[in-house]
């Protein structure tokens, strides 16, 4: 009798890489997690070691197949989803990187963005990729790291410039993705939604823009080839004699809150779904159309088949939700997470504190690269309860904010929101978010939804599932939230999170440190 096969998902957060096995009817049947370093060479500056990334790829993957019994060759497809826009360079011959990734969070090229405002460029570009002009998309990071990477860390027969041998082909640009299947692989590939947030590649020509190129001096020699989403032809398959003693087709990537996207099955245009993890993200899938935001979202790649119409979307990028809870842990307000919803309950209400948590800036649909994180409203009587309640709450704001910018944008009315990532284990938040926003939230019994929708993607792509209907029947409701929360005062606590913002916003300044 054959064994069973399944198809696995490499998931690389921010924070950590986790390897899931899933079934055909999508369940989870073994997995393993391994956290990995955050550099901060500098107040502002967030890093990760590529290598570290790429050793606790192979640990985990290694683990879960252990845990579970099973045989690498009993996994029909491998997927990849990842942390979006970290961004590194490497050497194609010793495939050892020229320095740390730079890491979406990080702020080093704010004045480089703040330049091409002045200049007034942001537009230009906006018209191309969909993305607002700054320092958390990749292209800036690129250009900073050519100019600024040392090159005898590089260096072979001769000492040649890093951006010389990026035009030769000699260094590769990738984000993430294309750093793993590189590894898996030795193909330089990324797919269609990661290219789509580099701040490099057209959305509507669907290529990379010479002018954007040479706009942050990036080589196209560098540049890894773009495919499809879930691609038939694969991205190559796993060496035996290097990962796993098999080949296995690496078929299917995307960036982790398209994987999310697609792992909600969200293939619809006004389907939406929101991801809680080191930050939130709301997507809107807009069908074949990219839609133009009027509200400071942005519009995305949501997807693609291979030889099928790209699918789009609209985002709303929060840059800090989960990490404002990581937070409360590093301030020993809270044990663990799961000790935040059990204070917030310890208190009626924040008492008229409201937490901003700014900590690198504002995204969607805001925008202020030099907003901070704040705490307004404290008095005497203000206690850690209140403070955590608060933070919890600020969650549930800032999406409100991006859920208004959607709407306004898509002319749709929300009102259903599927949810996903770590966060949504606390129902107190659940529960706070369908009285913030007014609608119904829904969440699913597997939440890791980045892996699943990565997972979705490559089996996909090998046969594994036959088609879109089959992944909608695999999808299953865990707990449903219904607001109740009058209207009137949902909408007074949300007035008031909005005079909080604007106490937070342009407070950075160079001089700070």
């Amino acid at each position: 009798m054959p064994l069973e096969t399944y198809v696995g998902a490499i998931d690389q957060g921010t924070t950590g890489t986790r390897f899931m096995v899933f079934d055909h009817g999508g369940t989870v049947v073994t997995e393993a997690y391994e956290t990995h370093e955050q550099i901060y060479p500098e107040p502002g500056w967030v890093e990760h070691d590529p290598l570290e990334i790429w050793e606790n790829t192979q640990s985990v993957v290694q683990s879960a197949l252990e845990t579970a019994g099973l045989d690498a060759d009993q996994l029909a497809a491998i997927g990849v989803t990842n942390q979006r826009e970290t961004t590194l360079l490497w050497d194609r011959d010793t495939g050892k990187p020229v320095h740390n990734a730079i890491v979406w969070q990080d702020r080093r090229t704010t004045d480089r963005v703040e330049q091409l405002e002045q200049e007034g460029k942001t537009e230009a570009i906006r018209a191309k990729t969909g993305l607002e002009a700054d320092a958390y998309f990749s292209a800036t990071k690129a250009e900073w790291l050519l100019e600024n990477a040392d090159p005898i860390k590089t260096r072979r027969a001769r000492p040649a410039d890093l951006r010389d041998r990026a035009a030769d082909g000699e260094i590769l640009f990738g984000t993430v993705d294309s750093w793993l299947v590189y590894n898996l692989t030795g193909n330089h590939v990324t797919d269609v939604t990661n290219a789509s947030r580099t701040m490099l590649f057209d959305i509507h020509e669907m290529d990379w823009d010479r002018g954007l190129l040479a706009e942050f001096g990036v080589p196209e020699a560098c540049l890894p080839e773009v495919r499809p989403s879930s691609d038939e032809e694969y991205y190559g398959t796993t060496d035996p004699e290097s990962f796993l003693d098999a080949e296995i087709p690496v078929a299917g990537a995307l960036g982790d809150q398209q994987a999310a996207l697609f792992g909600q099955t969200c293939f619809d245009a006004g389907d939406a779904k929101n991801t809680y993890g080191t930050g939130s993200f709301f997507l809107m899938n807009t069908g074949n159309k990219a839609v133009d935001s009027d509200h400071g979202l942005l519009t995305t790649v949501g997807f693609q088949r291979s030889g099928e119409p790209v699918q789009y979307a609209l985002e709303g990028a929060i840059f800090v939700t989960g990490a404002a809870i990581e937070w409360l842990e590093d301030m020993t307000l809270i044990e663990d997470a799961a000790e935040s919803e059990t204070l917030a309950r310890s208190v009626d209400s924040t008492d008229g504190v409201y937490v901003v948590p700014a900590f690198t800036g504002l995204g969607a649909p805001h925008w202020d690269q030099r907003a901070r994180g704040t705490i307004v409203g404290m008095t005497r009587g203000t206690r850690r309860g209140h403070v955590v309640r608060a933070t919890l709450e600020s969650v549930a704001y800032q999406t409100r904010d991006v859920a208004e910018a959607m709407i306004a944008d898509s002319g749709i009315e929300m009102n259903r929101l599927k949810v996903d990532g770590g966060a949504v284990k606390n129902n107190f938040l659940c529960q706070l978010q369908a009285d913030i926003i007014g609608a119904e939230i829904v969440r699913p019994e597997v939440d890791e939804t980045t892996a699943l929708g990565s997972a979705y993607a490559a089996g996909l792509a090998v046969g594994y599932w036959d088609d879109l209907e089959e992944l909608r029947n695999n999808w299953r409701v865990d707990r449903e939230f219904d607001s109740e929360m009058d209207e009137d005062e949902a909408d007074a606590k949300y007035d008031r999170w909005a005079e909080a913002v604007e106490r937070s916003r342009d407070w950075a300044t160079d001089s700070d440190s």
